[in-house]
């Protein structure tokens, strides 16, 4: 199955106990790889504003077509103290180490 970067973005992720965990902001590609690696969701803030951004592991988010949002297996109160960062000040996602820890927490 193939999907549009344009379909995800903006998509709804929920937790298998359907909690709302925020929503699909972005992709970030490997250009190396010609692949998506991570989602980016945003949680936490209200309207827009003040929200928490994460880089999620493409192979931590399961994409249901039928419910059209995706899901991710973590407690919203885990995901809270996830690595996160703000829309201004992004990851460097070349660091092997942000790599590790984020693959690490997400167990991906």
């Amino acid at each position: 199955m193939h999907l549009s970067a344009s379909s995800l973005s903006g998509n709804k992720v929920v937790n298998h106990q359907d909690e709302d965990l925020g929503n699909i902001e972005d992709l970030m590609i490997n250009a190396e790889k010609g692949a998506v690696d991570y989602a980016v969701l945003s949680f936490g803030g209200v309207m827009g504003i003040g929200d928490k951004l994460f880089a999620i592991p493409m192979s931590a988010i399961e994409i249901d077509t039928n419910r059209e949002c995706c899901v991710l297996d973590i407690d919203k109160e885990r995901l809270k103290g996830a690595p996160g960062f703000d829309k201004d000040n992004w990851p460097n996602t070349a660091d092997p180490k942000w790599r590790d820890d984020v693959h690490n927490y997400y167990r991906a």
